[in-house]
């Protein structure tokens, strides 16, 4: 039987310090984000002449940039060679705008020298699109039936835990790239800087929580799978 079915399941609290962090995340992100999306740079680049001048200055003629739909929908495609802005950014002439592109072209540049964690998470990709479908699908069985179905959901869970605490060292590598780029091209200049990290660094909160979010939910997982087998 699914676990708190007749009342509360105690094993929830496990989840607690990743639920506030979470929340914490997306206030940050979206409180620094609105912020600096209001401060213009002083020499005024829009986030997709800085994406072009990134790119072109590290060699990456082939790699195209598009505008997208959504609010920070921003990503690469390692797929298409593409970096995909939304319309805010791509427009956009402020500390946000310059900062995200930098970032998207971060990962091209990722991707260009064969960074292995970027590798490594994109191998990953269809296997975790599988297991996570599959996963809580297994578990709900395992829950229901007592089988073995629990501890093979959870296997599966752990892929995408895997995957989401790879994503740390991409994201964090993509944004330290972008930082160099801006300074090292003089788009930004003297807080400009400063302001452009603070950007990348809040954005890089929500990797946090939800790398936080998947562990911590795993070893509840684990724990329940324990107290089912006592």
């Amino acid at each position: 039987m699914y676990p708190g079915y007749y009342g509360f399941d105690p094993t929830l609290i496990i989840l607690l310090p990743a639920i506030l962090f979470t929340m914490y995340a997306q206030f940050k992100v979206t409180s620094t984000t609105s912020r600096y999306l209001r401060v213009n740079t002083r020499r005024g680049y829009s986030g997709e002449q800085v994406a072009r001048r990134i790119l072109d200055s590290n060699g990456l003629y082939n790699v195209s940039i598009e505008m997208v739909r959504g609010r920070l929908s921003d990503h690469y495609d390692p797929r298409s060679n593409v970096v995909r802005l939304s319309q805010d950014i791509y427009y956009g002439t402020s500390i946000t705008s310059i900062a995200v592109a930098a970032h998207e072209c971060g990962h091209a540049i990722q991707h260009a020298k064969g960074y292995v964690p970027l590798n490594l998470r994109s191998s990953l990709v269809p296997v975790v699109n599988i297991a996570s479908n599959a996963s809580w699908f297994l578990i709900a069985i395992g829950f229901m039936t007592r089988g073995p179905f629990l501890e093979l959901g959870i296997l599966l869970f752990s892929a995408s835990v895997l995957f989401q605490i790879i994503t740390l060292p991409v994201e964090f590598n993509a944004s330290n790239r972008a930082v160099v780029q801006l300074a090292n091209l003089g788009i930004v200049e003297g807080k400009e800087a400063k302001q452009s990290r603070r950007v990348l660094t809040a954005a890089a909160l929500t990797y946090v929580a939800a790398a936080l979010a998947s562990v911590l939910q795993l070893l509840r997982l684990l724990a329940i799978a324990n107290r089912d087998n006592d």
